[in-house]
């Protein structure tokens, strides 16, 4: 059996650093490339970030809607990138935000963290929304395969807070019960402060500002992954500001800061495009690099 998805997180940060890049095929960044909006532009978008990081950076994230609108030819090369991304050495988290109850949820589980799914990440965004309860068969899942689970919990967008800054009935908000519910799930596990991650993480938007208010507890025992950084307007200060003491669980995400270096360049030169896709990836790690200094990820 594989070994925990937090240990071999910490592992992988250890090793090529923090940070995990987003596979966010979306049409405008297929037509910056000179590619079809289509699953032949999907796939040769999608393996050439695979091929040209997959072998240096800690985490890869393929984004599940932008496969799927493609239909099945999509989806069969979203099951590429994630062997591929395997075979290369990343860690991949399907970016796919479920969120159900019952028996459709246990079916979300087996599809993406499944033992011999074609699909199975190493990990799997999350939607708590319908009770932090309905993602008991996710968890169970993740245990029984050695994979993990990222929830939903401060995201950035305008809309979030209407939910995610509501007050429950035990007098917290909803962002800090989902961060208080994921933590004494690691605990559970036996993972505690100042020690390595367990195995479930939760979102936080890099961008979200002072969240003292919100959630004056960040510390879930696991990993946070914080999008935002980049073209969303993030940056390495943030991190520090945002996350403070717990930054050494803090796993930074990129997307089109790293995607958009393949545009511009001819189809006729895959070497360039790796060129540029891993100079802009050993960038924006670089950038990030200096506020974990002093911070380090134990293995």
């Amino acid at each position: 059996m594989r070994r925990p998805f937090g240990e071999r997180l910490d592992a992988a940060v250890a090793a090529r650093g923090p940070l995990c890049v987003g596979i966010d095929p979306h049409p405008g960044l297929l037509a910056d490339w000179g590619l079809m909006d289509d699953a032949r532009g999907l796939e040769t978008f999608a393996l050439a970030v695979v091929d040209a990081l997959a072998d240096r950076v800690a985490v890869l994230k393929p984004q599940a809607a932008f496969f799927e609108r493609h239909g099945s030819r999509g989806v069969a090369v979203l099951e590429r990138v994630l062997a591929e991304a395997a075979d290369a050495g990343a860690l991949t988290i399907a970016d796919a935000k479920r969120g159900d109850i019952g028996s459709t949820m246990a079916a979300y589980a087996d599809a993406f963290l499944g033992e011999g799914s074609p699909l199975a990440a190493d990990a799997v965004t999350v939607s708590p929304f319908l009770g932090f309860g309905s993602l008991a068969p996710v968890l169970q899942r993740a245990r029984a395969t050695g994979r993990g689970a990222f929830v939903l919990a401060l995201t950035s967008n305008p809309e979030g807070a209407q939910v995610q800054h509501a007050i429950t009935a035990a007098g917290t908000t909803v962002a800090q019960a989902l961060l208080d519910a994921v933590r004494a799930e690691n605990v559970a596990d036996g993972a505690a402060s100042g020690a390595p991650s367990g195995s479930f993480g939760v979102v936080v938007g890099a961008t979200v500002g002072d969240v003292t208010a919100v959630a004056p507890h960040l510390d879930v025992a696991g990993p946070v992954l914080a999008p935002g950084l980049g073209a969303q307007g993030g940056s390495a200060q943030d991190l520090e500001r945002v996350f403070g003491p717990v930054l050494r669980h803090v796993l930074p995400s990129v997307s089109r800061e790293v995607l958009r270096a393949g545009s511009g360049l001819p189809s006729a030169d895959p070497a360039g495009r790796r060129r540029a896709l891993r100079t802009a990836a050993e960038e924006a790690l670089a950038g990030v690099r200096p506020v974990f200094d002093g911070r380090s990820h134990q293995v």
